[in-house]
Formats: structure tokens, C-alpha cells, sequence
């Protein structure tokens, strides 16, 4: 499969650390870059952007397999992953540069992301309006390497940050046990991948 099979989504979530640890583990997408988007400042540093000077957002950039997974299944990831009501922030991340937000490329994304949106809030799991913005994509700008991967290269620094951030308790609270999102199409994925290693594994 080539590059251009592939498909683009971007999302702001909050501590890019926990987005981009929360999409990897999906069978479909092929790379999750933590990086800024949805402000003006061309090539932003993360203390610019931490600092709430730029207009951005912490967010990831998710290139995936539309055949595998669709963009339906990441909005309903992404929602399983923030508190889709809180307008100034994530969980104990404050400002807007936390702040959570759909990025669409095409217009079959915006629509998806809108029905999704309505689907939410119509579903009585919140008591708030959802303030989550939906607005086109204009740039993305990654972040410096060593925020790429982080729950992979420094465990125990992300494991304290997200254990005390209250990320868990709220998707627990709200999503109980179906905070990881799992459709018959993705769980079916898995299967024939953890086939397919084994069948690698006796040869």
C-alpha cells in the first residue's frame, strides 16, 4: 500500500500524550504525530504554544487506512477520550491551547464529524452542551521529537501525568466499560492481525 491510500484526520484533545497513545493501539493507523494546530503562528515551539500565545492547540495527526478504520470509528475514539464539554481546557490542563477541537480535510469529514457531534449530544451521557469546535484544517505543525511517542519513551513520566490528570477517572465515570471503543469491524481487524502474527510465527 502507498502513501496516497492513505487518509488524514486531526484532533485536539488536550496532553497530545495521552491522543496519540490512545490512537496507536488501533489496527488501521499507520502514524499518530503529536504536534499544534488551529492558530496563526507559523512553526510554533511548545512552550510558545504552552505558554497560550499562539492560538493552537496540542493535537495529533492521525494517518490511517480507510479501509481498516474508518472516521467514523476515530470521532468515536476521540470523544471516548475528552470531556467533550469543558470549553477552557483538558481535565487538568488549563487554557485554550488545551482545548478540544475536529480539524476536518473534506467535506465528507466535517459532515461526519457534525453527525457525530449531534449523535452525542443527543445520547444524555452529558448534561452540558458539547463545546468541542468543528473547524476546517489549515496547518500542523509537529512537535519537537521528544513529545513523539512519549508514553513509549518515558513510562513512568506519562503514566504519573495521566494517572493524576483525571483523564481515566472521567472516561470511566461517563464511558464505563465501553470507554475503548470497540466496533465488530475493529475487533474482526484485531482478530485477523493476531492471526496473521501467529501463522508468522510457526514459519
Amino acid at each position: 500500500m502507498t502513501n496516497t491510500d492513505y487518509d488524514v484526520a486531526t484532533f485536539a484533545g488536550g496532553c497530545f500524550w495521552c491522543m496519540g497513545a490512545a490512537f496507536e493501539t488501533y489496527p488501521g493507523v499507520h502514524q499518530v504525530i503529536a504536534g499544534f494546530s488551529g492558530g496563526q503562528e507559523e512553526m510554533p515551539d511548545y512552550e510558545q504554544v504552552s505558554a497560550g500565545k499562539t492560538g493552537h492547540a496540542e493535537s495529533i495527526q492521525i494517518t490511517y487506512d480507510p479501509h481498516e478504520i474508518t472516521y467514523k470509528e476515530l470521532l468515536e475514539i476521540f470523544w471516548r477520550q475528552i470531556d467533550p464539554t469543558d470549553a477552557e481546557g483538558s481535565f487538568s490542563d488549563r487554557g485554550k491551547q488545551y482545548r478540544t477541537a475536529i480539524f476536518y480535510h473534506t467535506p465528507e469529514q466535517k459532515a461526519a464529524a457534525e453527525r457525530s457531534k449531534q449523535k452525542l449530544q443527543a445520547s444524555g451521557l452529558f448534561d452540558k452542551p458539547i463545546v468541542t469546535e468543528i473547524r476546517p484544517f489549515k496547518s500542523f505543525y509537529p512537535a519537537e521529537e521528544y513529545h513523539q511517542e512519549f508514553h513509549v519513551r518515558n513510562p513512568e513520566d506519562y503514566s504519573y501525568y495521566r494517572e493524576n490528570s483525571g483523564r481515566d477517572q472521567f472516561r470511566k465515570q461517563v464511558w464505563g466499560s465501553d470507554k475503548d471503543y470497540m466496533s465488530k469491524g475493529i475487533q474482526k481487524l484485531i482478530a485477523k492481525v493476531s492471526q496473521q502474527k501467529e501463522e508468522n510465527k510457526c514459519r
